[in-house]
């Protein structure tokens, strides 16, 4: 007789038939919630050493207990995702196993409530006195703060930034290849003369020894900054300017996608501008005030009461006016032939507009004779 695998045996097995479809980082994931799950089960219930053994009272409702009691708390979103790990796994061996499906381990209302994300853009005169102080202090990581700022690149991005990415698609048309990032998706970010004057100032500051390919972002070590250090340049920049916030680098995102959207851009634009996958992620970057819900009312109100007034632009002089007027009238007499069910009426209209169309070219003959 076959003998069943240990709980940890099982889930050591089913993540490792994960690994052959998921990316490794999902599975550094997978390992980690599994863990801590056995870990609880070990100390609470030592008794129960198979999958099968497992119940929702007290197993499954004590760990999830055990979640909501932890110290320091737990945010939703580390605990639905905790859920949702062990949840999949159980499943996933109920189906390999052939035993009873182990949903009724978990029901709908164990996942808590996301977590509420709202925008955090600096306010525009905490935006203004960081990026001047940004300006004064003049160094390599505040440069790079700065093309941040103005990109609504994430830091992960700023810091894989290759020397050669800033390229010229068109004329007078200049954009910033953004690497692949956090959703795997690379993207063409515009930019202005302002950019890249700050981008060609990075690139000023290689090492020597530093070819024209690999990192942007080098410091005279020939290494890249740390996510700390240009952390504890904005806090420290931001200390010096008088902000009223202690800001991160994620905020300065949010605070290109909230000018960005003030400015006029459409959200559609913007998600791509910053890479999302769904307008529903770029929602929670951007942040409408009042002052924007009044200034967009009475500009949509503006243009409607504009729309209802059609310009009568009158055509050109001479032969190419003649001719612009009877091509209008052929589209006029043709969408009126298209609507009239009436054969005999139908057979007219279409000799009066084989007849226009003969004129028509007529008249361009007279006008290449001239």
């Amino acid at each position: 007789m076959t003998q069943r695998p240990t709980l940890q045996q099982a889930f050591d097995a089913q993540i490792q038939n994960l690994a052959t479809v998921l990316r490794p980082t999902s599975i550094q994931s997978y390992r980690e919630r599994a863990k801590r799950f056995l870990a609880y089960i070990e100390a609470e219930h030592p008794g129960v050493g198979k999958v099968s053994q497992l119940r929702r009272h007290p197993h499954i409702l004590g760990w999830l207990r055990s979640l909501y009691e932890h110290q320091p708390p737990l945010a939703n979103k580390t605990r639905i995702d905790a859920i949702i790990s062990v949840r999949r796994l159980l499943n996933d061996l109920a189906a390999v196993s052939r035993q009873p499906s182990r949903k009724t381990l978990f029901e709908r209302g164990d996942l808590p409530r996301p977590n509420i994300y709202l925008p955090k853009p600096l306010s525009p005169e905490d935006d203004l006195r960081l990026q001047q102080q940004l300006q004064r202090r003049n160094t390599l990581r505040s440069e790079a703060l700065l093309l941040m700022r103005a990109t609504g690149i994430r830091v992960g991005e700023c810091l894989n930034l290759v020397a050669d990415a800033l390229r010229e698609l068109g004329p007078n048309h200049w954009s910033i290849h953004v690497p692949l990032g956090k959703l795997h998706a690379e993207r063409w970010v515009p930019v202005d003369d302002t950019v890249r004057t700050t981008f060609r100032s990075i690139l000023s500051r290689r090492p020597p020894m530093a070819g024209p390919s690999g990192l942007l972002l080098l410091q005279k070590n020939g290494r890249a900054p740390s996510y700390g250090s240009m952390r504890h340049e904005l806090i420290k920049a931001a200390l010096q300017a008088g902000c009223s916030v202690r800001p991160t680098p994620h905020q300065l995102r949010h605070t290109y996608a909230t000018m960005m959207l003030r400015a006029g851009v459409t959200l559609p634009v913007i998600k791509q501008l910053l890479g999302h996958r769904s307008i529903e992620m770029t929602l929670r970057y951007v942040e409408v005030s009042q002052l924007d819900l009044q200034r967009e009312y009475h500009q949509a109100r503006q243009n409607m009461s504009i729309a209802h007034v059609i310009p009568k632009i009158s055509p050109p002089p001479g032969l190419p006016g003649l001719n612009q007027s009877i091509d209008e009238v052929r589209h006029r007499i043709d969408m009126l032939r298209r609507d009239i069910r009436d054969q005999t009426t139908r057979r007219e209209l279409a000799r009066l507009l084989n007849r226009l169309a003969k004129i028509s070219i007529e008249l361009r003959k007279i006008g290449r004779l001239k």
